[in-house]
């Protein structure tokens, strides 16, 4: 949605406080606080349940939102700290300017890095008394959920290794491959993805347009326990290693390219993201994952719950 500006905001002070570069942000570091400076504080719509809303934005932020794009990891828990007490942080977005109007999430109308636009977080607060821009305010973020949150996505994109492992054998066709070399069923296939605390839940939807790649359902029902086997030992392999995971960025803003990089006995692997995660294989202690198979309709559906014991 568009979202109305307070009316003592003109146009003028929303283009000079807002129009110039992205948020910066330290999440991706695994910061889980910082003091930032008030840029702008916008008046929202009310909730459904008709409590009044505020977008809190500042120039750095160690909050990690959800972006509307791929939102598979959700927002982190966080408070904005002042003189006048703690404002809890109800949700965290993307959001987008281009100096005139304030968008969130799915109501962004541009692509990111579209020139004339900043890509912002915005903290949203049911209660904005006491904050005003120019305000230095520090934000905490619940270092115990970011971390559940983090090996949860780690152990999602090691998962997505260890299933394309155990699928290459159904593939009669040359395809993408991942950063081992594998056919790469994870990004050919994915419908959607959810991080939760401890793990994550995949779908991947075996349409006729993935048959056509190459991919072979045939059989696939009886054979889920030995995947599902096959997956398990990979997995505990893997995370016995114990190989770092690093997060290589292209600059510290909201919008800059970030990467996932774990460094797996078979070779280092890189994928685009955008989340938090574990700094070693290790944390994630015993990882396993149970897979089923379903129809929506009247297509196959793949799902992988995949959970992590955390150490």
């Amino acid at each position: 949605m568009t979202l109305p500006r307070p009316e003592h905001t003109d146009d003028d002070a929303l283009t000079d406080s807002l129009s110039g570069s992205d948020t910066i942000v330290s999440y991706p570091r695994g910061d889980t606080a910082n003091t930032g400076v008030v840029l702008h504080v916008a008046e929202l719509a009310p909730d459904a349940a008709g409590t009044p809303r505020w977008a809190v934005l500042l120039d750095t932020s160690s909050c990690h939102p959800v972006d509307a794009g791929w939102p598979d990891q959700g927002a982190d828990r966080a408070v904005l700290q002042l003189a006048g007490g703690e404002r809890p942080i109800v949700d965290c977005v993307v959001a987008a300017t281009d100096g005139t109007a304030l968008h969130l999430g799915s109501d962004i109308p541009v692509r990111k890095g579209t020139p004339g636009w900043a890509f912002l977080v915005a903290h949203i607060v049911d209660d904005a008394s006491g904050i005003a821009e120019g305000d230095r305010v520090e934000l905490v973020v619940d270092a115990d959920y970011r971390r559940a949150l983090s090996l949860g996505h780690s152990g999602c994109h090691l998962a997505a290794l260890a299933l394309n492992r155990a699928l290459a054998g159904r593939w009669s066709k040359e395809t993408r491959t991942d950063g081992l070399g594998q056919p790469d069923f994870d990004a050919s296939a994915i419908d959607s993805s959810r991080i939760g605390e401890f793990g994550s839940v995949d779908t991947y939807r075996l349409n006729k347009s993935l048959r056509r790649k190459g991919f072979d359902t045939e059989g696939l029902t009886g054979e889920l326990p030995a995947l599902e086997a096959a997956i398990n030992a990979t997995l505990a392999e893997w995370v016995a290693g114990d190989a770092p995971i690093r997060i290589d960025a292209d600059g510290p803003r909201l919008t800059d390219r970030r990467s996932w990089v774990c460094e797996l006995p078979e070779g280092t692997v890189s994928i685009p993201c955008g989340g938090t995660h574990a700094h070693s294989l290790a944390e994630l202690g015993e990882t396993r994952v149970a897979l089923s198979l379903d129809e929506a309709d009247g297509t196959p559906v793949l799902t992988m719950t995949t959970a992590v014991g955390g150490r």
